[in-house]
């Protein structure tokens, strides 16, 4: 595996680790800038939808550029909006900054899956993409405590003065590891880049994946709650039993990695079958704890470690540019936005549990959107239909083809 993989895994860490660190330092950021817990709240908020919205704009400034250029560009506009969150002494300049790495963070997750797709031989690139993606599975599981970890020690802004540093390594270690890429006059232009929107069939790809993300984060954003009120768990094992969850999804993103390429329709059936029953038995079994523990635990297994399967999905739907990757990555950003949005309504009309029947009834939408492919895939009895078929309504060009 190219040594860039790993770079753009690191890269994607720092990231993740930016984006959830206020969770971990919200009193001493509500003190400091003199501003209440909701609003430390909102700039969570503020940072997933800079990576929904602002992510696929910044990408198109850098569309012109080749992809170690468009890196270091978006390198060095995350470590300003970091030095910028590490000075602020107000609320507003934060809010700024926090617009600034979201955007930047979009940007760069498109940028990275393409760098990861030129680099990788064609029968590894599935594997490549889910080792990329071991950086969001890691920033996820290890992102909130160790900002807590830093922040408790140092103070709050020494977590941001982390992050900074962490993308100041991986930019310069990037510098020598990632090749020359995208050579060609055509590679960068607008036109060619906005062409592969004009297919239905992409946008409906990665509408299913905002229901797959969705229905794991309707559940996942109010495991807290539910794990201490309805299950009856103290509010000091709820972080270990987190790790937990995290460490499945690592285990889940390898396995997943390794069967994209070969298996993609498979895996995201299988997946959301999976998920469907982990979120019936933690809805009906909530108050049991060795069930409740089972299945979030399964719910970290196949929810988002689906990622690799569906970026595989898209790039065959368009193409494996840093545009396609970005606007998917805004879609999968929508999923977590909206699946917490209709999980905490859920809880206004029926109480706890009913985060996790949201999720069900997400994750049975997604199931239903996959009928038709797998009906394919069980027609012709291999994953070859899929791959020509994601691609039949944009043309055979070396672009649109990934190898099975």
């Amino acid at each position: 595996m190219p040594k860039s993989v790993y770079l753009m895994a690191l890269g994607i860490f720092a990231m993740v680790t930016s984006e959830l660190l206020v969770g971990g330092l919200m009193p001493q950021m509500s003190d400091a800038l003199g501003a209440t817990i909701p609003q430390i709240g909102y700039l969570i908020t503020a940072f997933a939808l800079a990576m929904a919205l602002g992510g696929p704009i910044v990408a198109l400034a850098v569309l012109r550029l080749r992809t170690h250029h468009a890196l270091l560009t978006l390198f060095a506009l995350f470590f300003a909006g970091n030095a910028l969150a590490a000075l602020s002494t107000e609320y507003w300049p934060m809010v700024a900054a926090r617009v600034v790495t979201g955007a930047a963070a979009g940007a760069f997750f498109g940028v990275a899956l393409s760098a990861v797709a030129q680099v990788a031989p064609a029968h590894l690139r599935g594997r490549a993409t889910g080792l990329a993606l071991q950086g969001l599975m890691v920033g996820t599981l290890l992102g909130l405590p160790l900002s807590s970890l830093i922040g408790g020690q140092f103070g709050w802004r020494a977590a941001f003065v982390f992050v900074g540093a962490l993308t100041l390594v991986v930019a310069v270690a990037t510098v020598p590891a990632l090749p020359r890429l995208d050579r060609s006059d055509d590679a960068g232009r607008l036109r060619t880049e906005i062409e592969v929107f004009t297919r239905p069939r992409l946008w409906l790809v990665m509408g299913t994946s905002t229901l797959v993300i969705g229905a794991t984060f309707a559940a996942f954003s109010y495991f807290t709650p539910v794990l201490t009120e309805i299950t009856g768990f103290s509010r000091d094992l709820v972080p270990l039993l987190l790790l937990a969850y995290g460490g499945a999804t690592v285990i889940g993103n390898a396995v997943v990695g390794r069967l994209a390429m070969s298996h993609t329709i498979t895996v995201i059936v299988a997946g959301l079958a999976l998920n469907t029953a982990f979120l019936v038995v933690f809805a009906l079994f909530a108050d049991v704890a060795a069930l409740a523990l089972l299945a979030m635990v399964g719910i970290g297994l196949v929810g988002i470690p689906l990622n690799p399967a569906m970026i595989t999905r898209v790039q065959r739907a368009g193409n494996p540019r840093a545009l396609v990757n970005t606007v998917h990555s805004s879609f999968i950003t929508m999923g977590v936005v909206l699946g917490s949005w209709f999980g905490g309504m859920g809880i206004d009309a029926f109480g706890l549990r009913a985060p996790l029947w949201v999720g069900v009834g997400l994750a049975l939408l997604a199931l239903l959107a996959m009928v038709p492919p797998a009906l394919r895939a069980v027609r012709v009895g291999h994953e070859a239909a899929d791959t020509a078929q994601e691609r039949s309504s944009g043309g055979e060009g070396p672009e649109n083809i990934l190898v099975t």
